[in-house]
C-alpha cells in the first residue's frame, strides 16, 4: 500500500474550486452587496498577500451566516454539477489507478471543508484534509478555523500523514516536488 495525495485546484479540477462555489452561492441567493464587498478584499489583498485573510472574507461576503442546512444543500448541487469540463485530463484514471492498486488516497487542498470533503466522497478519496471553516452554532461564521493549507502548510499536513503512515510509500498529484522528495 502507498498513499497517493491529490490536490484539488488544478489537478483534480482544471481551475480554482472556492470562486465557482461562491459564484454559484450568488446567483442563487442574489446580494446587492457581494460585488462591491468582492472588490473591496480584493484590494485589501493587494496590500496584505495573504490568502487566508481573503478566503474568510470571501466566504464572510457571500454566505454569512448561512444556516448550515442550505450550506449542505448548495455543496451537494455543486460537487454533482462537477462534469468532465471542470476535471483535468486523466485526473480520475489516475485516482482509479491508485485505487485498484489499494493505494490509500488522500485529498489535500487549500480550498475549504464546505465542500473538499463532498467532493473527496464523489470521488471514492479514503480522507480529505483542507481548510477548515469556522460556524457560529448552526450558522456559517466563515472565518479560519484552520491554517490555510496552502504552500509551507501543505508540506506541513504531508508530513503529519507520513507520521500517520511510517514506512509507508508516498505518491503526490503534481503540485508538490518537495513531497515526492521525502524520504
Amino acid at each position: 500500500m502507498r498513499v497517493a495525495v491529490f490536490d484539488l485546484d488544478g489537478t483534480l479540477t482544471r481551475h480554482d474550486t472556492l470562486w465557482p462555489y461562491l459564484c454559484a452561492w450568488q446567483r442563487s441567493h442574489p446580494s446587492p452587496g457581494f460585488w462591491p464587498g468582492v472588490a473591496f478584499a480584493s484590494a485589501r489583498w493587494l496590500l496584505h498577500r495573504d490568502h487566508g485573510r481573503l478566503k474568510s472574507r470571501l466566504i464572510r461576503i457571500a454566505m454569512g451566516g448561512t444556516r448550515r442546512e442550505d450550506v449542505a444543500a448548495h455543496t451537494q448541487r455543486f460537487v454533482e454539477a462537477l462534469g468532465a469540463a471542470d476535471l483535468c485530463p486523466g485526473a480520475l484514471a489516475a485516482i482509479d489507478r491508485h485505487r485498484a492498486a489499494g493505494d490509500r488516497l488522500v485529498l489535500l487542498s487549500a480550498s475549504v471543508d464546505l465542500y473538499v470533503p463532498a467532493i473527496a466522497r464523489r470521488f471514492g478519496f479514503d480522507e480529505a484534509v483542507c481548510t477548515e471553516i469556522a460556524w457560529s452554532g448552526d450558522r456559517l461564521d466563515g472565518a479560519l478555523a484552520s491554517p490555510n493549507r496552502r504552500a509551507g502548510e501543505k508540506l506541513r499536513c504531508v508530513l503529519d500523514l507520513r507520521a500517520r503512515f511510517p514506512g509507508t510509500a508516498f505518491t503526490a498529484s503534481k503540485w508538490s516536488k518537495s513531497v515526492r522528495a521525502l524520504p
